[in-house]
């Protein structure tokens, strides 16, 4: 979705929540397979209906209307022959729509007061003894039509798919008129009465039709996005889903995967603590995520050699501004102070690890530290540390914010190898609490916002996000949005969904295929990751 976050309307619940292989049949069996948990709640499903007549606009503009035949025997006049041809949609309006979510089932759509006017070519004939005529000419449709969806959702064919067949349309006014003409004789009048019953049959089921084929393309966007959005570079996360979504009349949640892929291979979950309880429908939006999910995507990135960080001698000269109760060594400050080109290089020694409880997500970690200085073939300094340090998120002003609080720091090997001299581990772990972790979370903030906002998470306005971490090996990720701060992302994520579906809008505000139905624009290629720093 571009997108962190994610990348809808409710027409689009029934296909927002992605693919597995092998479904399982009992959501509850699932949970433990399960490393990351959707629920969009009702109040979110409101908002999003408020869309859905764009969905319904498009279906109507997008369908291809076929050309119809028929006969008919009718007293005196004989055998009556008919052919429509180009058919087409105009002056189309929508009335309002209405939803609910109906538990153990799927969600029922009701669309009302949609008015459209087709128009074409009719030619007809008929003849007998006493006359024989045929005639081309133009005609036209009013129509008021009421619609109605009730798609249900099931898992088939590695996504979770809608049954759209409950699709009905209900005719209010359906009139047929030749050359303009807004009171026929009585000749016109006799056939285009059985005529408009075939016509009826072909828009209902052309439109229903068309509105599957929307939510199937769609659907591949919406999937596609997704995975793109939880992707970068070689590591990828698979969102395939374990069962099909449950649905609730206040939720509709699905339950995915999250294994990381790298290098062709894929990570496995299978003790997840997942249960719904852990989750309310107070707010609009959950994403639950295992911290099943966040190991792998650690050692893929640490494997991937992205957990390093560079640091200049500029920079280094003013983080060692910071007041420290220990004195700097003297070889480290003359390199700082007279050195013109020194460089701190700081890298994961052994692949992290975090965990999760109630005040936060613990993260332990080994690290590696050099400082090179000019003309020198050996360090002026090495060390490693292990780290264990305890850190909470928030998301603010389309920013993401990590707040760390040391638990334990421990040096090992604090070494001067161009002196040949064992270094204060004090000086060492006081500068790693007050300079080193600091630096590193706020470089860490600004590559996770940088990756965000690649993946297109600040194109939309999330209000009040709460990130709460939970006490059952697992962290909880809730994005709570107020109903009435949604509609502008909401909007925009439709536009999006609808442009990529290959459609565009005309002067008009009609919606039209801009590419063959069924594909999807190419998308740029994505750029690999890169370090930290």
């Amino acid at each position: 979705m571009p997108g962190d976050v994610f990348q809808l309307l409710l027409l689009l619940l029934s296909t927002m929540f992605g693919p597995t292989h092998g479904c399982l049949k009992d959501p509850a069996s699932g949970y433990k397979l399960t490393g990351i948990v959707c629920r969009l709640t009702y109040d979110a499903a409101a908002v999003l209906n408020e869309k859905t007549t764009k969905v319904i606009e498009a279906a109507f503009q997008h369908a291809r209307y076929p050309s119809m035949k028929g006969e008919k025997s009718l007293l005196i006049i004989g055998r009556v022959l008919y052919g429509l041809d180009n058919l087409e949609i105009h002056n189309l309006s929508i009335g309002r729509s209405a939803f609910e979510l109906r538990p153990g089932e799927g969600v029922g759509l009701e669309i009302s007061n949609v008015s459209a006017v087709f128009r074409g070519t009719i030619k007809y004939g008929y003849g007998s003894w006493l006359v024989n005529v045929q005639q081309t000419v133009d005609f036209e449709l009013q129509t008021q039509i009421d619609l109605g969806i009730n798609p249900k959702l099931y898992c088939g064919k590695s996504r979770v798919a809608a049954d759209t067949s409950d699709c009905f349309l209900n005719f209010h006014k359906f009139q047929l008129f030749l050359q303009g003409d807004k009171e026929p004789n009585w000749l016109k009048r006799l056939f285009t009465n059985f005529i408009t019953f075939t016509v009826k049959l072909v828009v209902k089921g052309q439109i229903c039709k068309e509105i599957n084929k929307v939510a199937d393309i769609l659907a591949d966007f919406v999937q596609d996005t997704a995975a793109d959005f939880v992707s970068d570079g070689s590591i990828s996360v698979d969102i395939d889903i374990n069962t099909a979504p449950v649905i609730t009349a206040s939720y509709i949640e699905s339950y995915h995967k999250g294994l990381t892929i790298y290098n062709n291979t894929s990570s496995v979950i299978n003790e997840s603590v997942f249960h719904p309880d852990q989750l309310t429908s107070h707010r609009m939006l959950y994403f639950w995520l295992s911290d099943d999910v966040f190991n792998p995507l650690i050692a893929a990135a640490h494997q991937d050699g992205r957990l390093r960080l560079n640091i200049s001698s500029e920079e280094l000269t003013k983080l060692f501004r910071t007041s420290l109760s220990s004195v700097v060594p003297q070889q480290m400050e003359k390199c700082l102070l007279e050195s013109g080109s020194s460089e701190l290089r700081v890298w994961t020694s052994s692949v992290p690890s975090l965990s999760t409880s109630s005040t936060g997500t613990t993260v332990w970690a080994q690290l590696s530290a050099e400082l090179d200085c000019d003309g020198q073939t050996a360090p002026t300094l090495f060390f490693q540390t292990n780290v264990s340090v305890e850190i909470t998120v928030s998301y603010a002003d389309k920013k993401l914010f990590l707040h760390g609080k040391p638990r334990e720091i421990f040096v090992l090997k604090p070494e001067l190898p161009s002196q040949n001299q064992q270094l204060n581990a004090e000086f060492i772990r006081e500068a790693v609490e007050k300079i080193g972790l600091p630096k590193v979370l706020s470089v860490l903030e600004i590559e996770l916002t940088r990756l965000l906002d690649k993946q297109g998470t600040n194109l939309f306005d999330i209000y009040n996000p709460e990130v709460l971490h939970r006490d059952v090996s697992a962290a909880s990720y809730l994005a709570p949005v107020h109903v009435e701060h949604l509609q502008s992302a909401v909007t925009f994520m439709f536009l999006l969904l609808l442009r990529s579906a290959g459609l565009r809008r005309d002067s008009d505000g009609f919606w039209f295929p801009s590419s063959p139905p069924g594909q999807l624009p190419q998308k740029d290629p994505s750029v690999a990751g890169q370090p930290l720093g």
